[in-house]
């Protein structure tokens, strides 16, 4: 991507019906260090994230609750949503909640473009529905039910029975999508990503598409339907909208010419509705379809799919009240393979923590700049004539910076993240050959000192830079302590992009002390 293009990216529109767990973590800090790193290398970023407040699911769970629903996810958003954001140093740019007057004109203006083009129709329907998933169930995903549930249909994934819905519905015409559709898979490799996402959407395209009913008129807890309003629009076309609506869709069309499209982050559950219902409503609007769709794989927690209704869900702050959210966001983006699956363990977090923030990163932190103050009177030295070793650390440095960008524009946090860490290897093994704390000692040895320490701070002045977007805390902790902030100004304006070359840092520059970036966690 050049530097100063658009970079709109999304979180999927999380359903607060419950509060949030882990899983809804991983995804908000996938995205917020994807437009953390795109913000920082000088693109125009926008970062988005928010809740889908309607639906069968809320209107029922604000009904046991004995308030309304409107109160009910008042409640939700302000106690649960809006702290997770603060919880783990999330950089959103805007949260829009889909009962907001500026989404609900947008979908009824949207709704009625693609009524007058033809693509809407009155029909009626039956079919087995699950309120937990708020859609109608393909085959593929109706079970037979066990154990309560003998003799009953249920949702393949809730594991819930499937109520028979039979309503007068309008429908819109997905049908007519299929070939339009196959066409932009081909014509863009990329749309969906990684690779199995996109093989299994096309298989599913391939089998035919049929029309998508768009409204329900059995509750009225919902978005009325323009032209009808004995009818809601079905909760997902209300949904999926967000993304359109929260950058002026309609009210606003310099700001939407200046953002959209958009990339989408999503779970691989719903990877379906965003890339094959939404890119369709889009077409039918006449409006270009999203940059790119990326499926992220489940979490997965004892083998099971993290979920609160099977109690695997983990609350955020389980881990950041321990560990902080640096050690959240860096584990989750590094030990898992962005669009894989991944498995949670207590003890996983704990050992990578101690092993990789500790005693790699901290570590290599803390002893550099103490070695600083202790040897050269806490200023950054000049470096002499560079030597071989040295050099190597140079290049090092510039590679890992170079194959970091090229991993984040394939949506690989994962791989970034392990192409930043090079860098810390290399220097750990580096202090350990060269033993300042040798050279130190005699004084003959004060250039080569001061080449050795210049060329550690240089490397940490790096690596603060690159790992920001990943641990926005501790690297601007360590930013301060290398003396940084007063000399070239803060860490969230240096150019990303830039960060491999050498020489950066002045010389002459002082530190300041630094404690311990990641303490020593005691688990029980």
């Amino acid at each position: 991507m050049t530097s100063g293009s658009s970079f709109y990216i999304t979180t999927p529109i999380y359903y607060p019906s419950d509060v949030p767990h882990i899983g809804h973590g991983y995804t908000t800090v996938a995205v917020d260090t994807l437009a953390r790193w795109h913000r920082q290398a000088g693109d125009d970023t926008w970062m988005l994230t928010g809740t889908d407040e309607h639906g069968q699911k809320m209107l029922r769970a604000a009904a046991a609750n004995g308030v309304t629903p409107q109160e009910w996810v008042d409640k939700l958003v302000g106690e649960a949503w809006f702290p997770l954001l603060t919880t783990l140093d999330v950089s959103n740019d805007d949260f829009i909640r889909t009962t907001q007057e500026r989404h609900e004109e947008g979908v009824k203006r949207f709704v009625q473009a693609i009524y007058d083009r033809g693509y809407i129709y009155a029909g009626e329907y039956e079919a087995l529905y699950c309120v937990g998933c708020e859609e109608f169930k393909p085959e593929s995903e109706i079970v037979d039910g066990t154990g309560p549930f003998e003799g009953l249909k249920v949702c393949a994934i809730h594991s819930k029975p499937l109520e028979l819905l039979q309503e007068k519905n309008y429908f819109f015409k997905l049908s007519e999508f299929t070939e339009p559709l196959l066409k932009l898979y081909k014509d863009n490799p990329d749309f969906i990503r990684p690779e199995s996402a996109r093989n299994e959407v096309i298989s599913f395209v391939r089998s035919g598409l049929k029309d998508l009913s768009i409204s329900r008129s059995a509750f009225d807890w919902g978005i009325k339907v323009p032209w009808d309003d004995t009818h809601v629009i079905y909760v997902w076309v209300d949904a999926l909208l967000n993304y359109a609506t929260a950058v002026g869709y309609g009210a606003d069309e310099t700001q939407f010419e200046r953002r959209w499209p958009a990339f989408h982050v999503v779970g691989k559950d719903i990877l379906r509705f965003h890339a094959v219902i939404w890119p369709a409503m889009l077409l039918a609007a006449g409006l270009e379809v999203p940059r790119g769709v990326f499926a992220h794989g489940w979490l997965l927690v004892g083998g099971e799919k993290m979920s609160k209704s099977k109690l695997t869900g983990i609350a955020p702050t389980e881990i950041t009240d321990t560990f902080g959210s640096d050690a959240y966001r860096f584990y989750f983006l590094s030990a898992i393979a962005f669009g894989q699956d991944g498995s949670f363990s207590w003890e996983d977090l704990s050992a990578r923590y101690q092993a990789e923030l500790a005693n790699g990163f901290g570590n290599l932190a803390s002893r550099t700049i103490a070695m600083i103050e202790r040897y050269v009177e806490g200023i950054v030295p000049p470096p002499a004539a560079y030597a071989e070793g040295d050099l190597e650390i140079q290049k090092i440095v510039a590679d890992a910076a170079a194959n970091a960008d090229a991993a984040i524009e394939r949506f690989r946090i994962d791989e970034a993240i392990a192409a930043i860490w090079t860098i810390v290897d290399a220097l750990n093994g580096y202090i350990t050959e060269n033993e300042p704390w040798v050279l130190a000692k005699e004084d003959g040895d004060r250039e080569r000192l001061g080449t050795v320490l210049y060329t550690a701070a240089e490397g940490l002045r790096a690596l603060a830079v690159l790992l920001s977007p990943v641990t926005p805390i501790a690297t601007e902790k360590l930013w301060i302590a290398l003396g940084a902030a007063e000399s070239l100004g803060r860490l969230v304006d240096q150019p990303l992009r830039a960060a491999g070359s050498w020489g950066i840092l002045r010389p002459g520059t002082s530190v300041n002390g630094l404690a311990p970036l990641f303490p020593r966690v005691e688990t029980a």
